[in-house]
């Protein structure tokens, strides 16, 4: 079930203090809406980079009895062998596309745009040279750090081994914390440093 083709309203952004020379693209997890990310990337931003938080169309979600909540795509099940919605997820990349381009046409090359993403929110496309910074809390109930070390193993067969960094927060659940937001403000500013 792809419920994507409906509408979600603008993004939440955070606007460059100065011109904007960067941006970053975060999708927020299930269920939740780009406003609340918009806000820790308020909090840590940098100058000349744009931060958009999209929202995500508001479908059923099989996982969740087919109740209707922002999602990106559907979700079956938590389990590695769960069926996958590869038409909403395919349309969920299209979308991300479509952001990318936007900002390319507003004057941001597509090489200073880092995509990033909590939980469901997706990232694809993937270029064998990206920088790939993966977090995750020890305590997470929903997803187990069993998953996000695997998604890291896998990622470092997609990509650059040594491009990819996987860093465990002690105590967090499926959520962030501070030192999590420090460490993707490092991140992002190593990969989109000043131009001007």
């Amino acid at each position: 079930m792809c419920g994507n083709n409906m509408s979600a309203p603008l993004p939440a952004t955070v606007p460059a203090v100065r011109k904007a020379t960067a941006a970053v693209i975060f999708l927020h997890g299930l269920g939740d809406t780009g406003h609340g990310w918009a806000e820790a990337f308020a909090g840590i931003r940098s100058s000349h980079i744009k931060y958009i938080c999209p929202h995500a169309p508001i479908m059923p979600v099989t996982l969740n009895m087919n109740m209707a909540m922002p999602s990106w795509f559907d979700i079956t099940g938590l389990s590695p062998d769960s069926q996958e919605d590869e038409p909403g997820i395919k349309q969920a990349a299209e979308n991300v596309k479509a952001l990318i381009e936007q900002e390319v046409k507003n004057g941001i090359p597509s090489n200073r745009i880092v995509l990033g993403g909590f939980s469901q929110g997706p990232i694809s496309g993937i270029n064998r040279d990206i920088s790939i910074l993966q977090c995750h809390g020890d305590c997470d109930p929903l997803v187990p750090l069993m998953f996000a070390s695997l998604t890291a193993e896998k990622l470092k067969t997609l990509v650059n081994p040594a491009n990819v960094t996987f860093k465990t927060y002690e105590g967090m659940k499926h959520s962030s914390c501070q030192q999590e937001m420090m460490d993707i403000k490092q991140f992002i500013d190593k990969l989109l440093p000043p131009v001007d």
